[in-house]
């Protein structure tokens, strides 16, 4: 099968393992990327899945919240370079689509687009296009998420301007949801406990854990390998840590890793209903350009050739 060289490239990114290593794997998988990655975390080749966070796109985050504490939004507003994000125009849009969907709410970004942008008569959309044409670059409204308590507290933290992160809890203070609120921006968790876990993912993490502990008995004498209930407590050992790892309530708290997060809540009698985490551009494809090749075409230019 032909395995092209992007492919192995990107293998290699996502895994951080050798070019032969990715390339076989691609090959006995079909070219097919997440069946690559299984087969090499299978094997206990892979260094690392880092799956496909990379952030692909520029912009920033925006995050309002009410005086009350009860209500708060994060958004995530686009551009095509970094430049126009530090923009203060660009940060002024961004501030005022927020407030904007704090005090109306909406249920979709096209809904917000519909709205009037906060403390003008213009919507949203016109808004934006007014920006684009005077600061040249395509700008989008991506993606946000409103949270409204009625029995607790909604906390919020922006940190610099790429992530942003909105959680509800009910009891404890607003002390304890922005500390809530900044472990789940460093922490990356993927849901707030075990219940949150696909059974689906857990007997897929299950099953690569036994083939590594498999390989690394079969590579021993027979007279020194594990007994099979053995291996099925290591293999439990290993769900454990992972979930540990995903679940905000498992992982160690940031602040004081002698506890975890779930410790943490109990001990001030608090919970968290649920938690919202975005990175700017997480998802995006972004080409990849040359910088110098992209002016002189503009330019009608031809690359000098190499000396």
């Amino acid at each position: 099968m032909n395995i092209s060289a992007a492919l192995v490239k990107e293998l290699r990114e996502r895994t951080g393992s050798g070019m032969m290593e990715c390339k076989k794997s691609l090959v006995e998988a079909g070219g097919d990327l997440d069946a690559a990655i299984e087969i090499m975390r299978k094997a206990g080749l892979a260094k690392a899945d880092k799956k496909s966070s990379r952030t692909a796109a520029e912009g920033r985050l925006a995050v309002k919240s009410s005086s009350d504490g009860k209500r708060a939004v994060v958004i995530e507003i686009n551009s095509e370079t970094d430049f126009v994000a530090k923009n203060d125009d660009f940060i002024a849009f961004a501030d005022a689509v927020a407030q904007t969907v704090l005090e109306a709410g909406a249920g979709s970004v096209a809904e917000v687009l519909s709205l009037n942008l906060a403390g003008t008569n213009v919507s949203v959309d016109e808004s934006r296009k007014e920006l684009v044409a005077k600061l040249g670059e395509n700008i989008n409204v991506r993606r946000f998420e409103r949270y409204e308590s009625a029995n607790g507290l909604v906390a919020s933290y922006l940190h610099g301007t790429r992530i942003g992160v909105l959680v509800e809890t009910k009891g404890g203070d607003a002390a304890l949801g922005k500390d809530i609120a900044m472990h789940v921006a460093a922490s990356k968790p993927v849901c707030v406990d075990e219940s949150g876990v696909s059974p689906d993912l857990i007997a897929k993490e299950r099953e690569i854990g036994l083939a590594q502990i498999e390989k690394e008995e079969n590579e021993k004498p027979e007279d020194k390998r594990k007994p099979a209930d053995l291996i099925q407590k290591i293999a439990d050992g290993k769900i454990k840590k992972f979930l540990g790892e995903i679940t905000l309530l498992g992982q160690p708290f940031v602040k004081d890793d002698k506890q975890t997060v779930g410790a943490l809540l109990k001990s001030k009698g608090a919970s968290v209903v649920r938690f919202t985490r975005l990175e700017v551009g997480e998802g995006i494809e972004k080409e990849e350009s040359n910088f110098a090749e992209e002016v002189m075409a503009q330019a009608g230019l031809r690359q000098p050739l190499d000396s």
